[in-house]
């Protein structure tokens, strides 16, 4: 059954697209046999991240970039990563709502995916979306983040232009150091820029990054937007050209998605593991002669999973 399902999405079949997003929020058992089926048809999505505080107008940001994207008759996939309700474990703000324009085009499949507690602002199953809407033959992912904190930078992991949106009487002034935004951002936006503050900001970030000059193949662009009138939509969108175009002359690109399959791994063995401990019927290597000592004191947490690990019973 899954591999049908794989092979009618792969066909073009969005119905089949929308249950295997499903599968990857709800099917632990068959995760790992899903990514590796898709895998071979990955590759070929540019991902973009747009990442900022809730309000700052990410999801109508979006909506912009997909018109530019449709204009160029790229086909979009956007994965918008909302709060988690705290009873259901359901998508709370359900951004495809603000994205109107493109309800409708068959060019563009959003989905929405539930953080569930997850820390970087990123559902732990983003990531696998990626590479779904990739082998469905999306030209652009977007992955818009719940937002920005100190532990929410993990959108940097899985995408190749990272989009930091800010707004002018926000406070994020203060915050562009204090979270590391400089060190992630490869392009910053001062969205909302008919607002007072909107220069200054601007001036700020400009500030910020010749103080922290670390990069030496790419410095990061600053925009001043009105999304909600595609203002500045135009120069926004040639800047990602540049910069997908300036990463992949110095192999930057293949190096950040280097890096990115070996944190695809690590990822798939933690849910692996993950996923053995949570089936109750799991006694393999004697985990519960192991788990039984932990829980009488006789034996350290680390010690334990030291032994769990080497199949050691004694």
């Amino acid at each position: 059954m899954l591999t049908k399902l794989v092979q009618d999405m792969l066909d073009g079949d969005r119905h089949s697209l929308a249950k295997l997003f499903t599968l990857l929020e709800t099917d632990n058992d068959n995760f790992l046999e899903l990514m590796s089926l898709l895998h071979q048809h990955t590759g070929k999505a540019y991902c973009i991240g747009v990442t900022g505080s809730p309000g700052v107008g990410k999801s109508t940001l979006i909506d912009s970039l997909l018109q530019m994207i449709r204009k160029q008759g790229l086909k979009a996939g956007v994965i918008a990563v909302d709060p988690s309700s705290p009873f259901t474990g359901g998508a709370v703000l359900g951004d495809r709502i603000r994205m109107s324009h493109h309800v409708l085009d068959d060019g563009v499949f959003i989905r929405s995916l539930a953080s569930r507690g997850a820390q970087g602002g990123l559902s732990r199953v983003t990531g696998a979306g990626v590479n779904l809407l990739d082998a469905y033959g999306a030209d652009i992912v977007l992955v818009e983040s719940v937002g920005v904190g100190q532990t929410e930078l993990d959108v940097m992991n899985i995408v190749d232009t990272v989009v930091v949106v800010m707004v002018p009487e926000g406070g994020d002034s203060v915050q562009i150091s204090k979270a590391g935004l400089i060190e992630i951002a490869d392009i910053f936006v001062v969205n909302k820029s008919d607002r007072p503050g909107a220069e200054r900001l601007a001036g700020v970030i400009g500030s910020e990054m010749n103080l922290n000059d670390e990069t030496s193949w790419w410095k990061p662009s600053i925009h001043l937007t009105q999304a909600n009138n595609n203002q500045g939509i135009n120069h926004l969108w040639q800047s990602i050209l540049d910069h997908r175009r300036v990463s992949e002359e110095t192999f930057n690109l293949e190096s950040r998605r280097s890096k990115r399959r070996i944190l695809e791994f690590s990822t798939a063995v933690q849910y692996f593991i993950d996923s053995k401990l949570r089936n109750p019927d799991f006694q393999d290597q004697g985990f519960e002669s192991i788990l039984s000592s932990v829980e009488k004191g006789d034996l350290d947490p680390y010690s334990a999973v030291k032994k769990f690990l080497s199949g050691s019973n004694s």
